[in-house]
């Protein structure tokens, strides 16, 4: 019996980390699934050895923490992984002073860090088996400054950079990088970052967790450099890239950051009510 195929989740509890896990899954690949939600993480190792018949390993990490996300990349470097989704993330928004700064630095750990840090554990086994697959999950926002999310989209603009750089540097090395930078999406990504109520916006065009994933997994699979799915996503990506510094920074202040500042203040009134009832 061969070996499985092994393949790395990270922020796999729920919304795209979760659907790579699953069209993974559906492709043969054994899984390590790596999230903080750790009974999150085992109901869906359960469904998915039990739908695919494959082998799901669970490993909860918090990949802010340097010395669990050490211990992470330590053991994982000694796995002969295939495949890498470098997909933990999350925001913070608001003005860049008045944010938490604990949470801000987490940020930083979580969507920079810990993508540097895993790619650079499992990259070399890759190479030396001349066989492997980077998933970099990045975003549109990465291709512009966000004001109201300044952290957000720097970090992404490192995962944008960083995985379109390495896309170049292994050609010919029988390892892949590829980019998928989605826009608006329907996961708790935006509770998470106090803006749950941007997604009442229907003219963003909501992608399904699902599609964005499999887009994903498709660009992956053919080695594509960058995936940017749906048509929200490319008109973002086009301006941020294309756009110049003068022009779009206006109409990001005047068109979209009000949207930002109204879901953010809905977002605080209603955990100012959610605190008061429980009193």
């Amino acid at each position: 019996m061969s070996a499985p195929k092994w393949a790395v989740v990270t922020g796999a509890s729920s919304g795209i980390g979760e659907h790579l896990a699953r069209g993974l899954a559906a492709r043969g690949y054994g899984l390590w699934l790596t999230a903080r939600n750790s009974q999150a993480l085992e109901l869906l190792a359960k469904e998915l050895r039990d739908k695919h018949r494959v082998t799901v390993r669970v490993r909860t990490c918090d990949l802010a923490d340097s010395a669990a996300r050490g211990e992470l990349a330590r053991e994982l470097a000694g796995e002969p992984v295939s495949v890498l989704c470098a997909n933990a993330g999350f925001p913070t928004c608001g003005p860049f002073s008045e944010n938490d700064p604990v949470k801000e630095t987490a940020e930083v750990q979580v969507n920079v860090v810990s993508l540097h840090a895993l790619t650079q554990a499992l990259l070399p086994g890759m190479l030396a088996r001349r066989h492997g697959r980077i998933l970099v999950t990045g975003s549109t926002a990465g291709y512009q400054p966000v004001p109201t999310a300044a952290t957000y989209s720097a970090t992404k603009a490192f995962a944008n950079t960083f995985a379109e750089s390495l896309h170049d540097e292994l050609r010919g090395t029988g390892v892949s990088c590829t980019l998928l930078s989605p826009g608006p999406v329907r996961t708790n990504f935006y509770a998470v970052g106090g803006i749950s109520q941007l997604q009442e916006h229907r003219f963003l065009a909501w992608l399904t967790p699902r599609r964005v994933a499999e887009a994903g997994l498709r660009g992956l699979a053919q080695g594509r450099r960058v995936v940017v799915p749906g048509p929200v996503a490319k008109a973002q990506y086009l301006a941020g890239r294309h756009t110049p510094r003068a022009l779009l920074i206006p109409v990001l202040r005047t068109a979209f950051l009000p949207l930002f500042r109204k879901a953010r203040g809905a977002g605080n009134t209603r955990n100012r009510q959610t605190v008061n009832s429980r009193k």
